[in-house]
């Protein structure tokens, strides 16, 4: 998921460079939802975390 979201960055500033205004506002606000939801991902992960049977 952090991948899609380092694509969505480098989308959104290659966008915003060769001024396509929209499409990068676009790829950087998806690029900003996954990121938060990674984030809340890998927190419930770190909390959950495996159990030593």
């Amino acid at each position: 998921m952090l991948r899609w979201t380092i694509t969505f960055i480098i989308l959104a500033i290659i966008a915003g460079i060769f001024g396509f205004g929209g499409i990068a506002a676009g790829a950087a606000s998806i690029a900003k939802i996954l990121f938060f939801l990674f984030i809340v991902l890998f927190i419930i992960s770190l909390i959950t975390g495996r159990k030593k049977i």
